[in-house]
């Protein structure tokens, strides 16, 4: 089995990373339409970059898989963990546009944030989003995430700048 169901939902699960994925994620990432609200939108992910980047990784980073049929949905991930303050940053995405809108997402971000707070005693998680990626923030907001902070005009896409907006969710408010 290539995927262990460390956390489980009812459409989804979260395993740890599998490192032999590189080369879907590698093509994921590369993807203007998938990367275009991720903050590596710029960059250009080599095969060895992200298998190195996928084996090095030490943070709570996991794969999103469908649980009938165990196919890769995308990842999900706590960053900057802060064990002494119990906070920790959030990103996700899922790697193709037909898996986007059914829940996925909204189920995996629940999944995790359960744990972080039940499991690894955090208090508080947040998360950066743009203020172009409305399904983002729809979907956020589902999962008890709200707006906390706003830098201005501090993205430039497509000949035109964007807000950074910054979400949050604290344990009990969920």
């Amino acid at each position: 089995m290539r995927y262990f169901k460390k956390i489980e939902g009812e459409k989804v699960y979260l395993s740890p990373v599998n490192i032999d994925d590189y080369e879907l994620y590698t093509k994921w990432l590369n993807n203007p339409n998938i990367t275009q609200y991720l903050s590596i939108h710029n960059s250009l992910v080599t095969l060895n970059g992200e298998k190195a980047f996928l084996e090095n990784n030490n943070e709570w980073m996991m794969a999103i898989v469908k649980k009938e049929d165990d196919t890769l949905l995308g990842n999900i991930g706590l960053d900057n963990i802060d064990y002494k303050n119990g906070n920790a940053e959030l990103g996700i995405f899922i790697g193709e546009e037909e898996n986007t809108g059914k829940g996925y997402g909204s189920e995996a971000i629940n999944l995790l944030v359960n744990y972080a707070f039940n499991v690894l005693r955090l208090h508080s998680i947040y998360l950066r989003t743009y203020d172009i990626n409305e399904r983002a923030q729809k979907a956020y907001r589902k999962c008890g995430f709200k707006e906390c902070g706003r830098i201005h005009e501090a993205l430039y896409r497509d000949g035109k700048y964007h807000d950074i907006i910054y979400m949050e969710v604290i344990k009990g408010n969920e």
